[in-house]
């Protein structure tokens, strides 16, 4: 039987580059691709993926966020994450949102072939590249929190996704569109997202977004 796989990456040309690597292996087989977690959280519903290769910073919804719902609502499923960043709080926060393993873009070919049917067989995956002192980090995190809050538990994950649609430039009544809720639910979600991290204006809200990997710089 072939592993069932899910592509999420804001880039076309990177699932593209997936896609093609994947589809030479007999077992592996692509059945959805997302262009955002938003997107990913309906298609996995539709197409119950095996496991999901998962971009970490896009539009909409990050990875980080999209990882913690997808492992909350489809506990079968595995999250591989894979970005840019070696070290530092996106590999601690996915592994706390509920991923099994996490990657550099940066590694070879057969490495990701690799990694997704470790995890597919119920281990788990690290980068070489990723320092030993992040993964501590993580287990020392692990003991002082509940896993699967982004943010290193700072904001819930509602608050999350608000703060990234503001950092985004979305307007009060498009992230209640968005996110179903009221305008008053957001504006209270917006007053408890600057009571918690002590921020006020939007441009200082933006930069931590992008600082903790919620929405791209482009």
């Amino acid at each position: 039987m072939k592993v069932k796989i899910m592509l999420v990456d804001d880039h076309e040309l990177m699932r593209n580059g997936l896609r093609t690597l994947l589809e030479r292996e007999g077992d592996l087989e692509i059945v959805a691709e997302a262009n955002n977690g938003r997107s990913a959280l309906e298609l996995a519903e539709q197409f119950k993926p095996d496991v999901v290769v998962m971009d970490i910073t896009m539009p909409q919804m990050s990875g980080i966020v999209a990882t913690t719902r997808l492992c909350q609502d489809n506990p079968g499923i595995k999250v591989l994450g894979l970005s840019m960043h070696p070290a530092g709080n996106m590999v601690s926060e996915m592994l706390q949102a509920g991923a099994v393993g996490y990657m550099t873009k940066n590694c070879a070919a057969d490495e990701l072939v690799t990694a997704i049917r470790f995890v597919q067989a119920g281990k788990m995956y690290l980068s070489p590249e990723i320092s030993r002192e992040t993964v501590q980090g993580y287990l020392q995190q692990l003991k002082k929190e509940s896993p699967g809050a982004p943010n290193s538990g700072i904001l819930s994950i509602r608050e999350t996704e608000v703060l990234q649609l503001v950092a985004e430039g979305k307007p009060t009544k498009i992230i209640a569109t968005e996110l179903c809720i009221s305008e008053k639910t957001v504006g209270a979600h917006r007053q408890s997202i600057t009571n918690k991290l002590g921020i006020r204006s939007v441009a200082e809200l933006t930069k931590f977004a992008i600082r903790e990997g919620l929405t791209p710089l482009d």
